[in-house]
């Protein structure tokens, strides 16, 4: 069974991420995650899927698709890392790839199972990896980082945007008011 990360495998800034996700079985934490953000955007309506709960702020659908481009970059980035690769890997602009995204232009259906299918492809690529190449170190984004330690920010990551949904989006005010 993989284990949590230490500090040293990765950037402070991901501390958040990785501490948010409990001991256990990774893959099914992995699994169980993309369950519940599948149920808490399912019934969605459209123009829910619109909301934003401040008037700069990503809607839901912006969220999703954030969600799923940022597994793709830390997937693709644990791949390069589990197989030795040792150019740095670059960052990226989050705001600017929802911008370009245009996410909004999908419907919330669509986004979801485009997550579900790059969460079930990040779980195919882990179950691929052996320990030896989940404890490789590689660089992304300036910082030195194990493919292990990638795979427990992806799930943080998540995580983090779930609660935010379930917090910012689903429990303003302004939300209830919404069609639906």
């Amino acid at each position: 069974m993989l284990k949590k990360p230490e500090s040293n495998e990765y950037a402070p800034y991901y501390e958040k991420y990785v501490s948010s996700i409990p001991e256990g079985d990774l893959l099914q934490i992995l699994d169980e995650q993309m369950r519940e953000t599948m149920n808490l955007v399912k019934d969605l309506k459209e123009d829910q899927a619109q909301f934003r709960y401040a008037p700069e702020k990503w809607t839901i659908k912006e969220v999703i698709g954030h969600i799923t481009d940022t597994e793709r970059i830390m997937s693709y980035r644990m791949l390069c890392i589990g197989r030795g690769e040792k150019a740095e890997l670059p960052g990226y602009d989050d705001n600017q790839y929802v911008k370009n995204g245009k996410f909004n232009r999908f419907s919330i259906r669509e986004l979801s199972a485009q997550m579900s299918q790059v969460r079930q492809n990040t779980i195919a690529l882990l179950k691929s990896l052996d320990d030896e190449a989940l404890l490789r170190r590689g660089n992304a984004n300036g910082t030195e980082v194990t493919a292990r330690a990638i795979a427990y920010i992806i799930a943080g990551h998540e995580h983090h945007h779930r609660t935010l949904i379930k917090e910012r989006y689903m429990g303003a005010e302004s939300y209830g008011r919404v069609n639906g």
